[in-house]
């Protein structure tokens, strides 16, 4: 049996004791005893987690606002909830999981980060109790004061299913009886929504915009880190684009970085009048890269002063 299975059954039947705990109680009259909350953090720092799909999509959509965080002390945590194992041209299965959660360890590293890669086949993560479980557990787990994920209509079947599960937890992070082996929170956290570009059945909207010019080459660095999915182009890449030749493969780094730093770019220019907004004119129009999020009105609706004190990055 692999530890993945170990993993599942262990958390299937934990979830399983739960309910019968809870049933037999109702059935016989008896009193629950109320599950404790999480202990309050200490250290007077934030704390934040982000979930994405793959192992990429957390480090392409807030890798920035990651390593400004960390910087300042404050613990951040990125969560790819596939193994990513299908994500290639020329390689897939464990092999593949493996070297893609290298790829993100190393993302880490560079961004002064912590990361988890959940044993869940690529292409193949679905919106069930036991998922929704996990979830719930890594944020209470985290005492998340905010939690990042893709947006619920999205092209991808896995971003989408991220996207439900986080949103479902919302809440239940704070309901003492779900999942009562973790200690719940006694708030909701701040759940926020990454940039994409879908239209229906409603665009991103930029409630919260960062500038990232400080931190641009780590992210950029984390690109190139991220070989199988930028160098080699992923699972629509081919051996042409990343041929065997080693002069052609360095030749293919400095273009990567390139085409990247425009990505980065073109977000602060398109929510330019956001940046102005959080910075102020002349700083708002001098931010060169940019990274942006939606606030989701599932978790804690945060007023703009406590916004500032999330992203302690405006002054």
């Amino acid at each position: 049996m692999d530890n993945g299975h170990i993993g599942k059954t262990k958390l299937t039947a934990s979830i399983l004791s739960g309910w019968v705990l809870l049933f037999a109680a109702t059935m016989t009259g008896a009193t629950v005893p109320k599950p404790a909350p999480a202990p309050e953090p200490t250290d007077g720092r934030l704390r934040i987690i982000c979930f994405g799909a793959h192992p990429d999509d957390n480090e392409f959509r807030a890798g920035g606002v990651a390593s400004l965080w960390a910087a300042r002390g404050h613990h951040v945590k990125f969560v790819s909830c596939t193994n990513g194992d299908i994500g290639h041209w020329g390689m897939a299965g464990g092999p593949l999981a493996q070297r893609r959660t290298e790829e993100v360890e190393r993302c880490a590293e560079i961004f002064g980060t912590e990361t988890e890669v959940l044993d869940i086949h690529d292409g193949e993560l679905m919106p069930t109790m036991e998922n929704r479980a996990k979830i719930v557990r890594l944020i209470r787990r985290w005492g998340a004061d905010i939690v990042m994920c893709h947006r619920p209509n999205d092209y991808h079947p896995d971003h989408r299913n991220v996207a439900l599960l986080v949103q479902d937890a919302g809440y239940m992070v704070t309901v003492p009886y779900f999942c009562p082996d973790t200690p719940y929170l006694r708030r909701n956290p701040v759940f926020l929504y990454y940039e994409d570009r879908f239209q229906k059945p409603y665009p991103f909207t930029a409630d919260i915009a960062v500038g990232i010019d400080e931190v641009i080459e780590k992210k950029l660095d984390a690109a190139l880190a991220l070989a199988s999915q930028t160098l080699e182009g992923g699972c629509n890449g081919s051996e042409k684009l990343y041929p065997e030749d080693p002069g052609a493969r360095r030749a293919r780094e400095p273009a990567v970085r390139r085409n990247f730093d425009r990505r980065f770019a073109g977000t602060a220019n398109r929510f330019r009048e956001q940046l102005v907004k959080w910075y102020g004119q002349q700083k708002g129009e001098e931010i060169k890269y940019a990274e942006v999020f939606e606030i989701c009105e599932y978790g804690r609706r945060p007023s703009q002063a406590e916004l500032k004190k999330l992203f302690p990055f405006y002054d």
